[in-house]
């Protein structure tokens, strides 16, 4: 097979980036098991372009593999046993670091750091400064987000956050942040099991409510619908819903730590101090000309920093590298 168009084994882990990456022009493996679990998700329906292919495991060994990008430490392993061949060694790989270290930040040694044969590919700048990553190479390739388009509208006045299990990661989402939104707006969070979280509204403050996890077509259209997007992850890497909304046009309110600490104060409101945060959406509910604004400032930058067409194109120069 040729450089240009290469066979590349991925396994299904976080889907908004995966929407991402099978867009190029590659043709994508998705190894699938009989159970469909986190091993072995295959497309699990995703309207993705017909070059994402679901491999069974079993047939892997046979199958032809240009370059293995891997995402979880597990998958080191697991690649060297379904494919019979060592990743870095028989065959190219790199690994993608889609978080920030779950310990000790700047600390935290990478679990490729004694290797020099593949790559790590941080998704922020960030990421890169804070693992020590020891011998293994790094680079950054900053996401890229499949436009959905400036579907903003805003007109109920509504916050909404995106958020996947927010009770049981909590401080490191950011989730206990949002009960002091509150008293701004009442919240809508939507997200796999986001219907854990519920607060009815109290005197002095509005409610809280968890909803469903909606594929992704209908969850841009309802985080449209509401007047801003509240993004208060601590200490995630770079989240895609923040960027997606941005996109959407949506005007948003940042706790600004990680990768979001860059942000410009024009898309809306980014502040480490809660109180800050939580003015800035009431001042967007309150004028939704300001509103308005700051989602087209918001959707400016969002294209400008986090396009896909530039993410793919440095994914294709790396998967090239790689393949040569």
């Amino acid at each position: 097979m040729s450089a240009e168009r290469l066979r590349v084994l991925s396994w299904h882990v976080h889907g908004s980036w995966q929407h991402s990456f099978v867009q190029g022009g590659h043709e994508y493996l998705l190894p699938t098991l009989p159970d469909r679990g986190p091993w072995g998700l295959g497309r699990a329906g995703r309207p993705w372009p017909p070059n994402a292919v679901e491999v069974p495991a079993a047939e892997l060994r046979e199958t032809e593999v240009d370059v293995v990008v891997l995402q979880r430490p597990e998958e080191i392993e697991l690649a060297e046993r379904w494919l019979g061949r060592i990743p870095g060694v028989d065959v190219p790989a790199v690994y993608v670091q889609h978080n920030t270290p779950h310990r000790g930040a700047a600390t935290t040694e990478h679990v490729l750091a004694d290797r020099g044969d593949i790559t790590v590919v941080h998704v922020t700048e960030f990421n890169r400064l804070m693992w020590d990553c020891g011998e293994a190479p790094t680079t950054v390739i900053a996401h890229g987000v499949v436009d959905p388009g400036p579907l903003y509208q805003g007109e109920l006045d509504r916050a909404v956050a995106v958020i996947n299990e927010p009770v049981r990661r909590g401080r490191v989402a950011g989730a206990d942040l949002l009960p002091r939104f509150r008293t701004a707006a009442p919240i809508d969070v939507f997200g796999i099991r986001a219907e854990q979280m519920r607060i009815d509204a109290q005197e002095g403050r509005f409610e809280l409510l968890g909803g469903p996890d909606l594929p992704l077509g209908e969850l841009h259209r309802e985080m449209a619908r509401r007047r801003v997007y509240v993004h208060p992850a601590r200490w995630t890497s770079l989240g895609l819903s923040l960027l997606e909304a941005m996109h959407l046009a949506m005007p948003v309110a940042v706790v600004a730590a990680t990768g979001a600490a860059s942000f410009p104060q024009d898309v809306g409101v980014v502040s480490c101090d809660t109180a800050t945060l939580v003015a800035g959406v009431r001042e967007l509910m309150r004028d939704r000309e300001q509103a308005v604004a700051a989602g087209k400032a918001a959707r400016e930058y969002a294209l400008a920093n986090f396009g896909l067409g530039d993410f793919l194109r440095r994914w294709d120069a790396l998967l090239a590298e790689l393949a040569a």
